[in-house]
């Protein structure tokens, strides 16, 4: 993946450091973009970082400093957990998303989405599905017993059990083709906003850190929870603009797969988590609810720029 242009002070200074073209500064975000996309460029050090970058910058104290800060400017729209009763989680996790009421991207997919903003929906979303499950997995070296071994009953479906042609991220892939999209991992990172990288931000936040192995619990269980419906809406109206067998995979599979693992990530995962360390419950509902409030702001920000006549991506 190619360093992506700046979009202010902040992700300029550290695109010049990583490259080898200055030294690494600390400086203050100008805004959400640069804030975002300098903590993307951070978090992707840890993941399959960027070409021509030296691996030892995921490591490096300065960058990790630089990261913390960043980190804790995010984590301050966030909120914070406040403690539950361990017993109840998987019922609060229930409630939880039986009381989301975001804008629902999926029903304006399904009926009234043309196909260059559905294509635009699947760019946005290629930054994430093009290593589903990933930021997830981090958890599993956390864990132990039930609750790990249920984390990683929903990690190998993802990961199609081993076939490399029915993991969800290659999946996505036959979505993309069938809109003439650039395959390549991370290609469009320079051209979604804000938003979108805060949706995957969100996952690395949790994930790389063990403090917070309840929040990325909940966080996976807040996706498998609601994705079975949007999904068919996803499948559905990708049908009415035309969509193959081979485009429409991806979302097919997410219908029935989700419905399983719901059950799983609630009860077998995040209960049992709940149960063996129980001052950490709270903040797996915190992850949860952390989950669907980034993911509605971005929502939002598509369903917005469409009604305005405009495109969701930057220019």
């Amino acid at each position: 993946m190619k360093l992506p242009s700046p979009r202010g002070s902040l992700s300029d200074t550290l695109i010049g450091a990583l490259g080898g073209a200055s030294p690494l500064g600390i400086v203050d975000p100008d805004d959400a973009e640069d804030l975002q996309l300098s903590l993307f460029i951070c978090y992707e050090l840890a993941y399959r970082s960027w070409d021509g970058v030296d691996d030892a910058w995921e490591w490096n104290l300065d960058l990790l400093r630089l990261r913390a800060g960043l980190e804790e400017r995010f984590a301050a729209g966030l909120g914070r957990p406040e403690p539950a009763d361990p017993e109840t989680v998987p019922a609060a996790l229930t409630a939880i998303v039986a009381a989301d009421d975001g804008p629902s991207l999926s029903g304006y997919l399904r009926g009234r989405a043309t196909h260059e903003q559905f294509r635009e929906f699947v760019t946005h979303r290629s930054v994430y599905h093009l290593r589903e499950a990933d930021p997830h997995s981090w958890a599993i070296p956390r864990l132990g017993g039930r609750a790990k071994a249920a984390l990683i009953e929903i990690q190998l479906d993802e990961y199609g059990g081993g076939a490399v042609h029915k993991m969800h991220q290659e999946l996505f892939k036959q979505t993309m083709t069938w809109f003439g999209l650039d395959l390549t991992y991370g290609a469009y990172v320079d051209v979604v906003p804000a938003e979108t990288l805060a949706v995957n931000n969100l996952m690395s936040y949790f994930g790389l850190h063990r403090a917070r192995r309840g929040a990325i619990l909940g966080h996976l269980a807040a996706y498998e929870m609601t994705s079975s419906l949007p999904n068919r809406a996803y499948a559905n109206g990708l049908r009415r603009l035309g969509g193959d067998a081979s485009a429409t995979a991806f979302y097919d599979e997410h219908v029935e797969a989700d419905a399983v693992h719901e059950q799983i990530a609630a009860h077998d995962m995040c209960g049992t988590f709940a149960r063996d360390e129980p001052e950490l419950a709270g903040q797996v509902l915190w992850g949860a609810r952390c989950a669907l409030d980034i993911d509605n702001a971005w929502s939002r920000s598509v369903l917005d720029a469409w009604s305005a006549g405009g495109s969701s991506l930057r220019v």
